[in-house]
């Protein structure tokens, strides 16, 4: 069985319709039950945005197995919102593909994520399946690959390893040490860390760091696809915790990846994505001369 899509959406109308469109066009959309979480407003200013968006959602009848509509009676916002929409579906199904309203994804995405969430359902090592990777160079690379790090642009897990989420900061923070902290970086070319933090200062109200922390301390690995099957459209600045920012633009795959039989991390995959962490980082005229190097490696 076709493992459900959970939609989450908030009060942008044409990125969820654009959303909607591109999953439709999915090979297997027809086969595929779509469960949509709408979040009540959170001020007045919001409410005819979220408004719109409902009615548009209501008038969903066709592309689907079939469509299911949960409206929120308070706001819930968007971390909670996640967390306690994956924990009932996968209760349900057992599993599940999660997208936001800002996800546009390639007709192939459904395919290769049910194929991955067949394959590896009873690898315990496999925590997560992600339909995005970083813009990085794909020779001699693998059409899909394992690592550590969780990206959540339209992914996929199972009750079973979801059932282990918990969002701990305080505990995190007294209990990793540096070495942890290190890795759970990316060997320092990143400051995912940052987030926990800003979490537990009150600073930050967000999931996905404590998805990839459960699996971080678990041992667990992620897949993701070498070319990405998945566009965001929301790095325009209006998401809840989106900067308008292009950095991460990449190509959309157009044929389902192959799966690798090994369940081991491609060093070489990682290595590429960790100098993509660092050049981010650089002024744009050295983004520019590293963004050249990489394709002449």
């Amino acid at each position: 069985m076709n493992a459900p899509v959970i939609l989450f959406v908030y009060n942008r109308l044409e990125h969820t319709k654009e959303t909607i469109n591109e999953l439709k066009k999915n090979h297997l959309a027809q086969e595929t039950d779509l469960i949509i979480y709408s979040d009540y407003y959170k001020n007045e200013s919001d409410k005819k945005a979220v408004q719109s968006v409902r009615c548009y959602l209501e008038t969903l009848k066709n592309g689907f197995k079939s469509v299911e509509l949960i409206t929120r009676n308070e706001n819930f916002g968007l971390a909670k919102n996640i967390m306690e929409g994956v924990s009932e579906v996968t209760k349900k199904y057992g599993k599940a593909i999660i997208l936001e309203d800002d996800i546009v994804t390639s007709p192939f995405f459904l395919t290769f994520m049910n194929q991955a969430l067949d394959k590896y359902k009873n690898n315990k090592k496999v925590w997560h399946i992600s339909g995005w990777n970083y813009p990085i160079s794909e020779t001699q690379l693998p059409e899909s690959f394992f690592w550590k790090t969780m990206n959540c642009w339209g992914w996929a897990t199972w009750d079973d390893r979801w059932s282990e989420f918990k969002k701990e900061p305080k505990k995190l923070i007294s209990t990793w040490n540096k070495s942890d902290i290190y890795e759970f970086n990316v060997e320092g070319t990143s400051n995912f860390w940052s987030q926990v933090i800003a979490n537990n200062n009150g600073k930050l109200n967000t999931w996905a760091i404590f998805w990839y922390a459960t699996i971080f301390k678990n041992d667990g690995l992620c897949l993701n696809p070498t070319t990405s099957l998945v566009l965001n459209i929301g790095n325009d600045g209006s998401g809840e915790n989106c900067k308008n920012n292009d950095i991460y633009k990449n190509n959309l795959c157009l044929k389902v990846p192959t799966l690798p039989d090994e369940v081991i991390v491609n060093v070489q995959a990682v290595e590429r994505i960790k100098d993509f962490y660092i050049s981010s980082k650089l002024p744009i005229y050295k983004r520019v001369i590293n963004r050249v190097i990489r394709i002449l490696k």
